[in-house]
C-alpha cells in the first residue's frame, strides 16, 4: 500500500489532527505501507481569518491532480475538509479515485463559535464532502451515533494512541507553584471552552500548556494563572507529571488525545460528560464527568494515579494504526 494522505493540518501546528498522522506514518511499515503527505508545505497560503496560525492553503483541483500523478499512490486518504481536503476530492471524483475521509473537527460549532453562521449549514457541507468517500473514520462510538443521526454515512471506526514511554508517572515536579495543580494542554482558543475551567474557584494552581488566538486575552483576564506557552516532548511530559488534576472544559472536541496523554502520566481527568470524555473515560473510575466542572475537579484529587496510569496504558499507537490501516484496505476493495 503506497497511501497518499492529504491535510491541511500540519506542522508546525500542534494538535491532534498533526500528531495522529504523523504516527500513522511512523507505525506505516508493521503494516506493510508506505505513507506520502500532500500537506501546506507544497503551496502557497494565507492566514486563517481570526485564527493566523492556521494557514489556508492557495490550492486548485489541477494542481492536486499533478501531485496525485506524480506520487503515484495506491489509495487515498482525505484527512481534512480545509483547502487541500476539498481540492484532492474534487480531483479524485474527477478521476474516478477511490478515498476515504475523517472526521477529526467539530467545525460547524468552531464557526459558530467565531461566525453567524448557523451549525446546520455547516452540517450540510460537511455531509456533502464526505459522501463520496468509501469510509469516514470517526473516533469514538458516541461520535458516530451522533454523525449517523446528522444523516452520515459508511462511518467506520479509528481510535487514538499515547506514547506510554513518554508520558508516564515521574518522582520530579517542575512547576514552581502551590498544591495542587490543575492543568489544562491545549489549543487557547476560544472553541475549547476555557473560561469555563479558568473562572473556577480552586485550591492551588490553574496551569494553561499551549497557545492560540485567546492567549494574551485570557492572560490578562486572568493573571493569577500560569500560562507556559506551546510545550512538547519531555517539556511537555514532565509538567503532567507535575500536576494533579487534568481539567479538560471543552464542550466540542471529538476525542482528546491530551485526555489520553494524561492518563499515560498518571493524571486524573476532569471534565463535562460529553462526546470525547465520556468515550475516553467511560466506567474507568480514572476521572469525574460532571456538568459542575468545579466539583468534577476537586473530586478528581481524589483518584489513584496509579490506576490512572494502568488504564492510559490500554491506549497505544499501534492499536490505532492496525484499526486506520485495516479501514483503508477494507473501504479501497470495495471501490
Amino acid at each position: 500500500m503506497r497511501l497518499l494522505i492529504a491535510t491541511d493540518a500540519w506542522r508546525p501546528q500542534v494538535n491532534g489532527v498533526v500528531r495522529s498522522l504523523e504516527h500513522m506514518a511512523d507505525e506505516a511499515p508493521h503494516f506493510g505501507a508506505e505513507v506520502i503527505f500532500l500537506t501546506p508545505e507544497r503551496f502557497r497560503s494565507l492566514p486563517m481569518p481570526t485564527y493566523p496560525e492556521i494557514r489556508l492553503s492557495l490550492v486548485w483541483q489541477s494542481s492536486v491532480a499533478r501531485h496525485l500523478e506524480a506520487m503515484r499512490p495506491t489509495h487515498i486518504h482525505i484527512a481534512t475538509e480545509g483547502p487541500i481536503g476539498l481540492a484532492t476530492r474534487l480531483a479524485c471524483a474527477r478521476e474516478g479515485r477511490a478515498f476515504t475521509t475523517s472526521y477529526h473537527t467539530r467545525f460547524p460549532e468552531y464557526v459558530a463559535a467565531r461566525t453567524r453562521i448557523p451549525e446546520a449549514w455547516s452540517y450540510r457541507a460537511l455531509k456533502r464532502f464526505h459522501r463520496a468517500a468509501r469510509a469516514m473514520m470517526v473516533s469514538t462510538p458516541s461520535l458516530e451515533r451522533e454523525l449517523t443521526g446528522r444523516g452520515f454515512q459508511n462511518i467506520m471506526r479509528w481510535t487514538r494512541g499515547v506514547d506510554t514511554s513518554l508520558f508516564r508517572p515521574r518522582r520530579e515536579r517542575v512547576l514552581d507553584a502551590a498544591s495542587p495543580v490543575f492543568l489544562y494542554v491545549g489549543r487557547v482558543a476560544v472553541e475549547k471552552n476555557l473560561e469555563a475551567f479558568l473562572s473556577l474557584d480552586l485550591p492551588g494552581t490553574k496551569v494553561i500548556v499551549g497557545d492560540g488566538p485567546s492567549r494574551d486575552d485570557l492572560e490578562r483576564r486572568y493573571p493569577e494563572t500560569r500560562f507556559l506557552g506551546a510545550l512538547s516532548g519531555e517539556d511537555l511530559a514532565r509538567v503532567y507529571a507535575s500536576a494533579d488534576v487534568f481539567v479538560f472544559p471543552s464542550l466540542t472536541d471529538t476525542f482528546g488525545i491530551v485526555l489520553l496523554e494524561a492518563l499515560a502520566s498518571g493524571l486524573p481527568i476532569a471534565a463535562f460528560p460529553v462526546t470525547g470524555p465520556l468515550d475516553v473515560i467511560g466506567a474507568s473510575g480514572c476521572g469525574i464527568l460532571d456538568r459542575d466542572l468545579r466539583q468534577a475537579a476537586l473530586a478528581a484529587l481524589a483518584l489513584p494515579r496509579d490506576k490512572c496510569r494502568a488504564y492510559g496504558e490500554t491506549f497505544t499507537w499501534h492499536e490505532s494504526a492496525r484499526q486506520f490501516f485495516s479501514n483503508i484496505e477494507v473501504a479501497h476493495a470495495e471501490a
